[in-house]
C-alpha cells in the first residue's frame, strides 16, 4: 500500500466514509477538546476585494541592478474571505472553491458557513480577527480556524497575499515587504466597512482585533506586533532588494510606529525568520502585546529550539505562552486537512501535494482541533474580558497532568489534568507561559 493511499485509509477510519466523498472543515473527533466545538452562531461567509493604492512593486525592482531613483509603484490587490455570525434561518452554498498546493488544481471544500447570508444583529459588536496564511497559502488555507472561531462570536478576515498565493506565487522579497503592510490594511479597510452603512455596518468593533498569522503570516504577526527585524535581513541579497525591508527594521521610524492599538494580541503558528537571522534581542523587545506561539517540536522550515522557540523567549514584557506539538512538523495545528484531490506526486513540486497539508505524526483534525481550543481560549481572555482563562492555566506538560475524579465526577484536590481535555487526551502536548513581569 503506497504512503497516499495509507493515509487516505487512515482518515476514512478515524472520520468515517463520508471524509472521503467529501473536503470538510469542520471536523471534530470524540477526543476534541471542550473549546474546539462550535460556537452558538450561525455561520457566514462573503468574499471582499480590496486595493492597495500606490504601494512600492517589489517585483518590477532589479535586485542585480543599481538601486533606482525612485520606487516603481503600483495598486496592490488583496482578496479576503470573511467569517462572520449569521442570522438564523439563512441559506446559502456552504461549498467554498479553493486551489491546492500545486496552483492549478481548483477544488471543493466543505464547512458550515453559508455563502452570502445576512450577518446576525447585534447590539455588541464583535471582536475582529485577521489571519495571515503562509509562503505559499491561501485565505482558505486555515479556514477549518476561520469558521470555527466565527461560530464563537467573531468577525475573521482571512487574506489571500498577492506574490504569496500558491496562484500568484512570486520573489520572496515581496513576501517579505508586504506581509505586515497588507495586515495592517486589511485592518483600516475592515475599520471602515464597520463604521460606514452597508451590510456589516456595527458587526464588528475594529478597535478589538486579534492576528493570526501562520509561517510567514507569523513573521507578518510578529512585526505587526511591533518586532523588528535586523539589520543583517535588510541587507540579505535574496530577501527585500535594494534595503526596502529597511521599513521593518528594529529602530526604523516606519517601524516605532507600530503596534497598532486596535491590535490586542497575536496568535503565531510556526513563525518563520529567526531560523535565518531575521530577529534578535533587540527586535523582539519591540512585541507590545500578548502573543500566543503554537509549534511542533521538529519544525524542519521555521526551526523549534533555535526557531520558535527562541522567538517566544526573546519576547519579553508581555504575556506569552508557547503551545508545543511534541514531534509535530511544521504544519502543527494550521493546515485545514488535506483535500483528496491532493493526493498525488506532483513532478514540478517534487513531492506529494497531500504533504503541503499534513504530518508525519499527528493526526491533522485531531492537531486543528486542539488549536481551535487553544485558539478560542486565548482570543476570548484577549479580547472577551478574560473569559475561559482558566483552560490556559495549565501544568506545563500535560503527561504530568493527574486525572483524580470521584465516584460521583467531582475533581479531586490533587486533580491537574488539563481543563477542557478528557482523560488521556492531552498526551504530546505542553503549554508553557511567561507574564509580563519576567
Amino acid at each position: 500500500m503506497t504512503i497516499a493511499r495509507t493515509l487516505t485509509f487512515a482518515i476514512a477510519v478515524t472520520t468515517g466514509g463520508a471524509a472521503l466523498a467529501e473536503n470538510r472543515i469542520d471536523r471534530q473527533l470524540p477526543s476534541a477538546p471542550e473549546l474546539a466545538a462550535y460556537g452558538t452562531h450561525a455561520v457566514g461567509v462573503r468574499t471582499l476585494e480590496m486595493t492597495n493604492p500606490d504601494q512600492i512593486d517589489i517585483l518590477a525592482i532589479d535586485p542585480a541592478a543599481e538601486k533606482p531613483t525612485e520606487w516603481p509603484r503600483y495598486d496592490r490587490p488583496l482578496v479576503v474571505e470573511v467569517w462572520y455570525p449569521a442570522a438564523d434561518g439563512g441559506e446559502g452554498s456552504t461549498t467554498l472553491k479553493a486551489f491546492l498546493r500545486d496552483g492549478t488544481t481548483e477544488v471543493s471544500i466543505e464547512g458550515k458557513a453559508m455563502r452570502d447570508v445576512a450577518a446576525v444583529e447585534t447590539d455588541t459588536p464583535f471582536p475582529l480577527v485577521l489571519i495571515s496564511h503562509g509562503y505559499p497559502g491561501n485565505r482558505f488555507l486555515m479556514s477549518h480556524l476561520a469558521e470555527n472561531i466565527a461560530s464563537k462570536g467573531y468577525v475573521v478576515a482571512s487574506i489571500d497575499h498577492t506574490d504569496s498565493t500558491y496562484r500568484t506565487q512570486a520573489a520572496f522579497g515581496s513576501t517579505l515587504v508586504n506581509r505586515s503592510l497588507d495586515q495592517l490594511f486589511v485592518l483600516d479597510q475592515m475599520a471602515a466597512m464597520a463604521s460606514e452603512g452597508g451590510a456589516m455596518a456595527g458587526l464588528y468593533d475594529a478597535g478589538n482585533t486579534g492576528l493570526i498569522g501562520y509561517s510567514m503570516g507569523g513573521y507578518g504577526a510578529i512585526i505587526t506586533a511591533g518586532g523588528g527585524v535586523t539589520e543583517a535581513s535588510v541587507g540579505y541579497p535574496w530577501g527585500g532588494p535594494h534595503g526596502t525591508l529597511g521599513i521593518h527594521q528594529a529602530g526604523s521610524e516606519t517601524h516605532e510606529a507600530l503596534p497598532d492599538p486596535r491590535i490586542k494580541t497575536a496568535v503565531a503558528i510556526g513563525p518563520w525568520g529567526m531560523n535565518t537571522g531575521f530577529w534578535d534581542a533587540e527586535g523582539l523587545s519591540g512585541v507590545r502585546i500578548p502573543m500566543l506561539f503554537i509549534a511542533g517540536s521538529q519544525d524542519d522550515v521555521s526551526l523549534y529550539e533555535n526557531g520558535v522557540r527562541a522567538i517566544w523567549e526573546g519576547v519579553t514584557g508581555v504575556d506569552t505562552a508557547l503551545l508545543t506539538y511534541i514531534n509535530g512538523g511544521h504544519n502543527s495545528g494550521a493546515p485545514m486537512s488535506a483535500p483528496k484531490e491532493s493526493f498525488y506526486d506532483n513532478a514540478d513540486k517534487g513531492f506529494n501535494i497531500s504533504e503541503h497539508y499534513s504530518d508525519p505524526v499527528w493526526d491533522t483534525v485531531r492537531s486543528n482541533n486542539i488549536a481551535q481550543h487553544f485558539v478560542t481560549a486565548w482570543l476570548d481572555a484577549a479580547l472577551k474580558e478574560g473569559k475561559n482563562s482558566e483552560f490556559l492555566e495549565l501544568v506545563v506538560n500535560a503527561n504530568d497532568g493527574v486525572w483524580s475524579v470521584d465516584e460521583d465526577g467531582t475533581f479531586k484536590e490533587d486533580h491537574s489534568y488539563w481543563p477542557g481535555f478528557a482523560q488521556g487526551t492531552a498526551k504530546g502536548l505542553t503549554f508553557e507561559t511567561r507574564s509580563a513581569a519576567e
